[in-house]
C-alpha cells in the first residue's frame, strides 16, 4: 500500500510550524550561525574542567596532521611513555611513519591475497565488494599495530622522520588503491583461467614490488639499523649504536604488546558479554595475529582502565568522536549540546541501536591519561589526542562519563588490570562478518 504525503498534511504541518515559537526562534538563530554553536551550552560545558583526581604526567601531544594515523599515534604514545620513563627522557617520540610504511605495504599484500582467495566469487558479491571498497588506507586497530611491531619493530622519530607524503596521505593512498584495483581483475582472471598458484603469486609479487618502490619514494627507504642517541633529564648523553628496529622493540615494547588485550563494549544481542570475537578479512599482516576482541560490560571496562591508570600507565582506546564535541575547547560531552531543542527532532538512540543501525562506531583512537573520581566513580576523563596542541589544553581533551558510556567502544588493557577477566581472552573467538561495526578502523 502506497502512502504519499498529501496537501492536507503539508498544510497542517506548516500551520503547526508557524504556531511554534521555539521553531520560529530557531529559524532566526540558524539563519546565520553554525547549528552546533547555537546548540552549545556554556553552562553545561563549565562542568568539563581540565582537573582530575587521577592524572598522569605525560609528554607533549603529537600531531598526525593530514592523515588517518590516529591508531598509530595513540599506540606509539603508549610505548613512548614507557621508553621515556626507562630512559629518564623529558621529550621523546617514536616514528609513526615507520609503522605506517610497513602497514601500507603489508596491507597491500593482504588485499591482494583476499582478491585471490575470493576470485571465484562475482565482483558484486558483498564480500568482494567490501574488500574492494576497503582497499588500503590509513586507519587501523590495536592488534594491527601489534602485528607490525612484532614483524618490523619500532624506531625513534629522528631515525625515520615525517615527509610531506607521510603527513598528507590522500594522494598516496589514491595511487596505491588505484594500482591495487588495476591488479585485482588481472589476478582474478588468472585464477579463474586455472593459472598455477606460483604464476598468480609471481604476478602479485610484481605488483607488490612496484608498490614497495613507490612507498620508499613517499616515506624514504626504511633503515636496517640506527643509533639511539639521547640526553636525559639529568643532562647525561647516551648512545646505543647499531640497533635494529626489532631489537629496539624487544627491549622497550615487548612486554606491553604481549600483555595487552583488545577489550570492547558492544551491548548488542549478537555479542554476549564475556565472549571473544574476531572479524573475517580484517587485518594487515598476512599470517599475523587475527584481530580479536573480548566483550565486557561498561563497568568492567572502566574498572580495568582505572586500574591501569592507577598503575601509572596510559590507555589506548577507541571511540566515535563525531558526536557532541567542541574541538576548540577540547570537550566531548553529550550534555553540552541541546540538539533536540534546537532541531525539534527526536534524537535519542541507545548504544545498541547506534551500533546496529550505523549511527556510531569506533573511528578514532587516543590515549586516556587521567580520570576524575567522585566517591569512587568517574565523572570525566582526560584524553591525549593527536591533533596538535592548538586546541583543548595544549592538545589534551576532556570527555564526560556519560559521553564515555555512549561513544567509547574499545581499549587495549594489560592482562593484570583485567584481573580474573583476563582468562576470558583465551576463548576461541566467534567469527563476525567483515562489515560488523566492531571491525571499523580508527583514523
Amino acid at each position: 500500500m502506497s502512502n504519499p504525503i498529501t496537501r492536507q498534511q503539508l498544510q497542517a504541518w506548516n500551520e503547526k510550524y508557524r504556531a511554534d515559537a521555539v521553531r520560529q526562534l530557531a529559524a532566526h538563530a540558524l539563519s546565520a550561525t553554525e547549528l552546533k554553536d547555537v546548540a552549545y551550552s556554556q553552562q553545561a560545558a563549565n562542568r568539563m574542567h581540565q582537573r582530575f583526581s587521577l592524572e598522569l604526567e605525560t609528554l607533549p601531544v603529537a600531531n598526525q596532521q593530514h592523515s588517518g594515523r590516529c591508531w598509530l599515534f595513540a599506540a606509539t604514545n603508549v610505548l613512548r611513555e614507557a621508553i621515556a620513563k626507562a630512559c629518564n627522557l623529558e621529550n621523546f617520540e617514536l616514528s609513526q611513519s615507520w609503522l605506517a610504511f610497513w602497514d601500507k605495504f603489508e596491507r597491500a599484500n593482504y588485499f591482494l591475497e583476499r582478491i585471490i582467495e575470493t576470485a571465484d566469487l562475482p565482483a558484486d558479491d558483498r564480500t568482494v565488494a567490501f574488500i574492494l571498497e576497503t582497499g588500503v588506507h590509513d586507519g587501523g586497530q590495536w592488534t594491527m599495530f601489534v602485528n607490525i611491531v612484532e614483524k618490523y619493530g619500532i624506531v625513534p622519530k629522528d631515525a625515520y622522520d615525517e615527509t610531506f607524503q607521510s603527513a598528507n596521505t590522500r594522494s598516496m593512498n589514491y595511487l596505491v588503491n588505484r594500482a591495487l584495483k588495476a591488479a585485482a581483475p588481472k589476478l582474478r582472471a588468472m585464477v579463474r583461467a586455472g593459472a598455477k598458484a606460483e604464476e598468480v603469486q609471481a604476478k602479485k609479487n610484481e605488483v607488490l614490488g612496484k608498490i614497495y618502490a613507490f612507498l620508499c619514494s613517499c616515506y624514504g627507504e626504511p633503515p636496517e639499523t640506527f643509533d639511539f642517541e639521547y640526553t636525559d633529564k639529568d643532562k647525561a648523553f647516551h648512545a646505543e649504536r647499531g640497533l635494529t628496529p626489532l631489537a629496539f622493540a624487544e627491549k622497550y615494547a615487548a612486554p606491553i604488546l604481549k600483555e595487552s588485550v583488545s577489550v570492547i563494549h558492544a551491548p548488542t544481542t549478537d555479542k554476549p558479554f564475556h565472549k571473544t570475537y574476531t572479524i573475517r578479512y580484517l587485518g594487515n599482516v598476512e599470517g599475523g595475529k587475527p584481530v580479536t576482541h573480548l566483550n565486557l560490560t561498561m563497568d568492567e571496562l572502566k574498572a580495568a582502565i582505572i586500574r591501569q591508570l592507577q598503575a601509572g600507565k596510559v590507555v589506548w582506546f577507541g571511540s566515535d568522536v563525531g558526536h557532541d564535541g567542541e574541538r576548540k575547547k577540547g570537550i566531548w560531552d553529550d550534555r553540552c549540546f541541546g540538539l533536540e531543542l534546537v532541531s525539534g527532532l527526536d534524537l535519542e538512540i541507545s548504544k545498541e541501536d547506534a551500533l546496529d543501525y550505523g549511527f556510531a562506531a569506533m573511528n578514532h583512537a587516543m590515549c586516556l591519561t587521567g580520570v576524575n573520581l567522585v566517591d569512587g566513580k568517574p565523572n570525566r576523563w582526560k584524553i591525549e589526542n593527536s591533533w596538535g596542541d592548538e586546541n583543548g589544553a595544549k592538545g589534551y581533551y576532556v570527555c564526560s562519563d556519560t559521553w564515555f558510556d555512549r561513544y567509547v567502544f574499545q581499549a587495549a588493557i594489560e592482562r593484570e588490570y583485567l584481573g580474573d577477566l583476563a582468562a576470558l581472552a583465551e576463548q576461541e573467538p566467534s567469527m563476525l562478518e567483515p562489515w560488523d561495526p566492531m571491525g571499523t578502523l580508527a583514523d
